[in-house]
């Protein structure tokens, strides 16, 4: 069961189209953008996570908020306090996840894709979107990851 899992990112410079090539993905941008168009950079990270959760409420996107995620030691799953911001799900068939994992920063750092990567490991989920609100334009604030 340890398979090694190769991860790749897409730049941060990549276009918002691009992004919402596939339709989930775009739906969750979508809600992203509507937020941060209504509050605007500046504000703490639980701000956006709540007002996102509402716009995904509307968009009837099925989600769960600071989704525990335990760690599996040599046969044992373990609470370590690892907390999914936001685990969506697709209605698609099958069902697709996608990891949220949401910044109020200055800048993003690469310890905050370490940890969306190490998220997206635990969980086994192929895709998380880091997205920083702490921008004057959000499509400059999202990175997608996938494996």
């Amino acid at each position: 069961m340890n398979k090694k899992k190769s991860f790749k990112t897409t730049e941060n410079t990549e276009s918002t189209e691009k992004l919402e090539k596939d339709s989930f993905t775009g739906k969750i941008i979508g809600c992203a953008i509507e937020v941060h168009r209504n509050l605007g950079p500046g504000l703490l990270e639980s701000t956006y996570q709540q007002c996102l959760a509402r716009e995904l409420a509307i968009n009837n996107i099925k989600f769960s908020l600071e989704h525990p995620l335990p760690v599996e030691y040599k046969g044992v799953h373990l609470d370590c306090g690892y907390r999914i911001d936001i685990l969506l799900e697709s209605e698609d068939v099958p069902v697709r996840q996608l990891i949220l994992e949401l910044k109020s920063v200055e800048e993003i750092k690469e310890i905050h894709r370490a940890q969306l990567l190490t998220y997206m490991k635990l969980s086994d989920i192929s895709t998380g979107l880091l997205i920083n609100f702490n921008v004057k334009q959000l499509k400059d604030g999202i990175e997608r990851f996938k494996f």
